[in-house]
């Protein structure tokens, strides 16, 4: 058939775009793909949702899922959050018949709700029985014994695209472990809530730990299943093994789609301010300053009882996830950031005032500080009184570098 030209430039532009979101509709062939045609009003879908695209993968399979709080499987308005109704993915998968035989779970444990840093104890689901692994225990990596009888590992975990949280490190430890014992991984995805930059000093991997274990900076804007495809590609795996990995895509999602979280990823990230400010307050981990922990308004502000007085002042608590916060019980003056302007890009401004304002007789630097930053140049850099232009110009070499790694693993726009 040969079709006459469109009259109506319109007409035209309106068939296009209805062909671009049929084609982002097809079935996952490969575990690299690319998702183009999104649509502004279209609805996020995660993978999780995506169920169609993955049961055939996990029936008649022993399946173990890698899983915590933010693993559900959700209804949404055009707002992502409006009318907000979820069922876990575990209950989903059962309800679906699928042999869920074990759970393992990462920092702040299955409910989400330990504090960060603390071990993480074994345990089983009261809801299902089902046993419930720790990934921050003892150790963090699934053992051999653990894996036998499993056949394929879910990972549904939601990320904040941070270097130095640490949910990308349990993401490699169950990539490594499998692809030892030749068990496949599928990653069902999740956005990204700062994928819109990318930014900060590249780790030297002489620096490496569980809080940043890869060559890449402090914000890389990559979707969890990305950043998997990259620690395959890159063969970053103990003695360059690869892992049989499969991801399930988002679906109507860019690198700079706006995505609320409706679930907390962790007991000190609240809410979509904190979550913007984390790459830029996160190094405040590493010194003597408190960044909001014992408060609820975690990483959204900062402050030590040594600053000078002003006009805000908080008193650090313990609470959920801060049983012993950074000056607990102690009146802290500092700066509220929770009206602060949305962040494209990490705010040396505030590590760099809390220094000043520290006294020479405090420690300001402490031991954690150099495996925040990943690398000892950024503690001295502040040392030396260097501005803020002369330290991220430090980092340009090093950030080029990783684009052009970082753009071999892209799924989306």
């Amino acid at each position: 058939m040969i079709f006459k030209p469109f009259k109506s430039t319109y007409l035209f532009l309106f068939l296009l775009l209805n062909f671009q979101l049929i084609s982002c509709g097809q079935k996952v062939q490969n575990s690299k793909f690319k998702v183009k045609g999104f649509v502004k009003d279209s609805v996020l879908k995660t993978g999780a949702e995506q169920t169609s695209l993955y049961l055939d993968v996990l029936k008649g399979k022993n399946v173990a899922v890698v899983a915590n709080q933010t693993s559900v499987i959700g209804k949404r308005g055009k707002s992502n959050v409006e009318s907000w109704e979820y069922t876990h993915i575990i209950d989903s998968l059962l309800s679906l018949n699928i042999k869920v035989k074990k759970v393992f779970s990462p920092e702040h444990g299955f409910r989400g709700k330990v504090d960060a840093a603390e071990l993480v104890k074994d345990g089983f689901d009261a809801k299902t029985g089902l046993p419930i692994l720790s990934l921050h225990g003892k150790s963090k990596k699934p053992s051999a014994s653990q894996l036998k009888g499993i056949d394929v590992v879910v990972f549904d975990i939601q990320d904040v695209g941070v270097r130095f949280y640490t949910y990308i490190s349990t993401l490699h430890y169950v990539m490594e472990a499998c692809a030892e014992n030749g068990i496949p991984v599928l990653i069902l995805d999740r956005p990204n809530p700062n994928a819109h930059y990318i930014d900060g000093p590249v780790l030297e991997i002489k620096h490496s730990s569980f809080v940043g274990k890869h060559a890449v900076p402090v914000v890389y804007g990559m979707t969890i299943g990305e950043f998997g495809q990259m620690i395959n590609g890159q063969k970053w795996l103990k003695n360059n093994i690869q892992c049989d990995l499969k991801v399930i895509p988002l679906e109507n999602y860019t690198h700079n789609s706006t995505y609320s979280l409706p679930i907390k990823p962790s007991p000190n990230l609240p809410n979509d301010k904190s979550i913007n400010l984390y790459p830029s307050l996160g190094f405040f981990e590493g010194t003597t300053i408190n960044a909001g922990r014992g408060t609820e308004f975690q990483f959204q502000r900062y402050g030590a009882p040594f600053f000078k007085k002003n006009d805000f002042s908080y008193t650090p608590l313990a609470n959920e996830g801060a049983k012993y916060p950074k000056h607990k019980n102690n009146l802290c003056y500092g700066v509220d950031l929770r009206n602060s302007k949305h962040l494209s890009k990490i705010d040396l401004s505030f590590l760099m005032n809390a220094y000043k304002q520290t006294p020479k007789t405090e420690k300001f630097f402490g031991s954690t500080f150099t495996i925040h930053a990943g690398n000892t140049k950024l503690q001295q850099q502040i040392e030396q009184g260097l501005s803020e232009k002369e330290i991220r110009k430090t980092w340009a070499k090093g950030l080029e570098e990783f684009k052009k790694i970082r753009k071999q693993y892209l799924i989306y726009e």
